[in-house]
């Protein structure tokens, strides 16, 4: 006579076998775990207790697992490699600016030739906005009003033309920014002009390189010339 042995694996056994193979091996492929899984559920159904089997939803409940399982994998797949291609596509926009002017959160400016490019960036509407110009003695050499301006982000050039009406030295100079509504002071960010001279990618951060003013993150551009 046969002796048929009753199979107490349950489907926490088969997922804890799953788990353990796949933790062993980082080559496992999602293929080899459903192979695995079929084979169990196949070797528990062929040693089950002919008197007590298991009943169709406890299997469909264990496939519903494994089709879970795979769904969430095939998922992971598809968004690495959407992460992949965004990454991608970010790259070579970055790579589109070199050679490009860009206006970035700072205050100095590099006078040469007698033309400089600053920037002011207003996050709410003023009545008169006014630029201070300074030395590196830090003795202002020029006052710029720029009138009332919108929100929003401005270039200027300024000319190296002094307040007594000579001329400046070429060199690095540094400028603030002021800005009022009615009588009130409202905020205004100064904004440096910088020329890109390449791109990197490092630790997943990609970085624009403006030669000796340094590297600053694509979210710190805040106009493109």
């Amino acid at each position: 006579m046969t002796t048929i042995q009753n199979s107490t694996t349950s489907a926490a056994d088969l997922y804890a076998s799953l788990n353990n193979t796949r933790n062993s091996t980082e080559a496992t492929t999602s293929a080899d775990n459903q192979n695995r899984f079929l084979t169990l559920l196949t070797t528990q159904l062929k040693n089950q207790d002919p008197l007590s089997p298991m009943d169709n939803a406890q299997i469909t409940s264990q496939l519903a697992q494994i089709s879970t399982v795979d769904g969430i994998e095939r998922l992971n797949t598809a968004l690495a490699a959407l992460t992949q291609n965004g990454t991608t596509e970010q790259t070579m926009q970055a790579a589109a600016l070199v050679g490009r002017g860009v206006l970035v959160p700072g205050s100095n400016i590099d006078l040469s030739a007698g033309r400089a490019v600053l920037g002011v960036d207003l996050p709410q509407a003023a009545d008169r906005v006014a630029l201070s110009v300074k030395d590196a003695n830090g003795i202002t050499v020029r006052t710029i009003d720029l009138g009332g301006q919108n929100a929003g982000t401005y270039n200027y050039t300024w000319d190296g033309a002094t307040d007594n009406g000579s001329r400046a030295a070429d060199g690095r100079y540094t400028f603030s920014v002021s800005a009022v509504r009615g009588n009130e002071k409202v905020s205004a960010n100064a904004l440096e002009y910088g020329l890109v001279t390449s791109v990197a990618r490092s630790g997943g951060v990609l970085s624009l390189n403006l030669g000796t003013q340094g590297s600053v993150h694509m979210d710190d551009i805040k106009q493109i010339l």
